[in-house]
């Protein structure tokens, strides 16, 4: 028979499974923040909480790590297949494992810098010139109530043929096909979903 835990163990166990709910807890909230706020409010919510954005990415990647693939694999396999002079803009792109994955030339922007790569703007205003990329980037970061604003940039910065990659959690979206046609309407072409 096992000795009964000792009382500062279970103590210890007690307030890590505490603290793991209320990470949990203040992940859901920021992320219904990113969702049903603008662009610019989630930058203002970050410029205001920098510890936030931190706390809301330690949330992301214990849920990522959960799944049995994640996206950015999914792209990093896509991008080591086409020739590495393609430029691309990744639009949210956190601690940068994109950029660190491939040859190609990589922006990386986002609210707040996990890397020193990243740079610093509002995704509805990122500091591109006009068709400037081959490819535009959103990995699990097509957030906001502005979301034809961040497109429309996406769309701006792309080079005439470019290819926009949206990988995003099928829940996110109540119609798919609506969301398709709205791309058809920012002018992409769906070539495969």
């Amino acid at each position: 028979e096992a000795a009964p835990e000792p009382r500062s163990g279970r103590s210890a166990a007690l307030r890590a499974r505490m603290e793991e709910r209320l990470l949990g807890a203040r992940f859901r909230y920021l992320n219904q923040q990113l969702y049903t706020g603008s662009s610019r409010d989630a930058a203002r919510l970050f410029r205001t909480d920098p510890a936030a954005f931190h706390l809301y990415h330690r949330g992301f990647e214990r849920q990522v790590r959960r799944w049995p693939e994640r996206p950015v694999q999914r792209i990093v396999r896509y991008l080591r297949r086409r020739p590495a002079s393609l430029v691309v803009a990744d639009f949210g792109c956190g601690d940068c494992t994109l950029a660190a994955s491939v040859k190609n030339k990589v922006h990386c922007f986002d609210l707040v810098p996990l890397s020193p790569r990243v740079t610093v703007c509002d995704m509805a205003e990122v500091p591109l010139a006009d068709e400037s990329v081959d490819v535009a980037v959103f990995c699990l970061a097509l957030m906001g109530t502005n979301l034809q604003e961040i497109l429309g940039e996406a769309n701006r910065v792309l080079k005439l043929g470019g290819t926009l990659m949206v990988a995003e959690v099928a829940s996110r979206f109540e119609d798919t096909r609506a969301f398709l046609r709205a791309m058809t309407q920012l002018g992409f072409r769906t070539v495969s979903k």
